[in-house]
């Protein structure tokens, strides 16, 4: 088994939502080697599509563009992709 880590680390249980996308032939074929790499690194195997959710969630996260226009106190997805905010319920 591979000691390299990956920055997607193993994936969560998580409800789907179907969304059809078009991809070149070339981020297929790369997004094949990353699936392999992960199996081989995780001991899973794992489909492409299940990766690719969580790749898109990861690099949302990680976008400072995309954090500053939702500001501070915007609603954060969980890992499960659901909503969390940022105040308890019922509070004032």
């Amino acid at each position: 088994m591979s000691t390299a880590k990956l920055r997607l680390g193993p994936l969560p249980k998580v409800e789907p939502v179907k969304l059809t996308v078009t991809l070149s032939a070339e981020l297929k074929a790369t997004l094949d080697r990353y699936a392999a790499l992960h199996a081989q690194t995780y001991g899973e195997r794992v489909d492409v599509a299940a990766l690719v959710p969580h790749m898109l969630e990861a690099f949302m996260t990680r976008d400072r563009g995309f954090k500053q226009s939702r500001g501070n106190t915007a609603q954060r997805p969980d890992r499960t992709g659901m909503p969390q905010s940022s105040t308890t319920e019922g509070s004032a």
